[in-house]
């Protein structure tokens, strides 16, 4: 099933936590993807930072179809259409790509691309995007600078990623306008190649009572 950016929206805002995931070996995603759905987090962001990626969408796809698939880190084109033909139902990027940008528009692939400043928020609205990524969250300014962009930029849809932890993320979610935070400190690379699910659920189950609450 192809989601909508609405449908997609109203998913996150629902889960609330976006697990950023970087994975060495393709056929971890399932335990892994499998142990965040046991604890709240039906979704994945599966960035493109690894070789892996293309694989774990395929594979998480076919085995685990009501799971929400983001795939992250996109920076070429390539990847946008690796990423489709895999099975995401989106793409988030870093930075704000007009090309792959349009190439989304072209594949009917909803698309978050990141920004942080003024002009990248009037590239996207100009290309009639509102659902954006605000990244590096805490580098660029936290909470304070998403608030002071609302201010003229108020139909925007954020999920903020980078430097999202235990300790701030319930002041992101105060923040209406934020739909979800992006976070990887509860599926660190080292406890996915040491298999350790059971930490991983730990840290789950810690994360979505407290956001929940």
């Amino acid at each position: 099933m192809a989601y909508t950016t609405e449908q997609i929206i109203e998913k996150l805002r629902d889960i609330k936590l976006v697990p950023v995931i970087a994975l060495d070996n393709a056929k971890d995603i399932l335990p892994l993807a499998q142990t965040l759905a046991d604890n709240g987090l039906p979704v994945v962001e599966i960035t493109f930072r690894s070789a892996a990626a293309e694989e774990a969408i395929r594979l998480l796809r076919r085995h685990n179809p009501e799971i929400l698939i983001a795939a992250g880190t996109v920076l070429t084109q390539e990847q946008v259409v690796k990423a489709k033909n895999a099975g995401a139902d989106f793409v988030v990027t870093p930075g704000f790509n007009p090309r792959i940008v349009q190439l989304c528009q072209d594949l009917n692939f909803p698309i978050t691309p990141g920004v942080n400043n003024p002009m990248a928020i009037e590239s996207a609205l100009e290309m009639g995007l509102t659902a954006v990524k605000f990244f590096p969250a805490e580098a660029s300014g936290g909470v304070k600078m998403i608030k002071a962009l609302l201010g003229p930029y108020a139909q925007l849809q954020i999920m903020p990623t980078g430097g999202i932890n235990l300790t701030n993320i319930r002041d992101y979610l105060a923040v209406p306008n934020i739909v979800a935070c992006g976070g990887s400190w509860f599926v660190e690379k080292s406890l996915i190649n040491a298999q350790n699910w059971t930490e991983i659920g730990r840290l789950v189950k810690e994360a979505v009572e407290l956001i929940q609450a």
